[in-house]
């Protein structure tokens, strides 16, 4: 199902759909890299709570309202009339992909909620591993978008 008034704004939405794409990686990738440190550091404390501040704030006012952007613009590039051959099986791994992505956005907001009850719910090796998965995710996202390979 397509929807043809779609048509004219598809070019401004592509682009604020990037821009939004941009904005949620960025939190992305930088979220689990405070956690990172975050664990190492002793609970309570002055830092801690410079850490909860940051989290908070970063999840909050960037990371989730970039992902909510980041669906709407994507669900109305999807219902405009031409830009998916739904045959096509590139967009069935991107759609996965995506859908992983909002996954680890969930398990990242859930030990931002742990971090700030002053909890550690995993050490440092497990968030330096857990960085790279958005990168990792967003390569194949970008692939499939970008090349359409099958």
């Amino acid at each position: 199902m397509t929807l043809d008034f779609l048509a004219p704004a598809y070019s401004w939405v592509k682009a604020l759909h990037l821009i939004a794409v941009i904005s949620w990686m960025a939190g992305m990738l930088y979220l689990p890299r405070l956690f990172v440190y975050h664990s190492e550091i002793a609970p309570g404390g002055v830092e801690h709570a410079r850490f909860v501040t940051m989290e908070r704030r970063l999840l909050k006012a960037i990371i989730n309202p970039a992902m909510a952007a980041t669906w709407l613009l994507g669900l109305t590039l999807v219902l405009t009339p031409g830009v998916i051959d739904w045959k096509a099986g590139w967009w069935h791994t991107k759609l996965l992909c995506v859908l992983l992505m909002s996954g680890f956005h969930g398990y990242l907001s859930k030990n931002q909620r742990a971090f700030a009850a002053d909890e550690r719910p995993k050490n440092q090796r497990h968030w330096r591993i857990m960085n790279e998965m958005p990168t990792l995710l967003m390569i194949v996202i970008v692939i499939m978008v970008i090349v359409k390979p099958f």
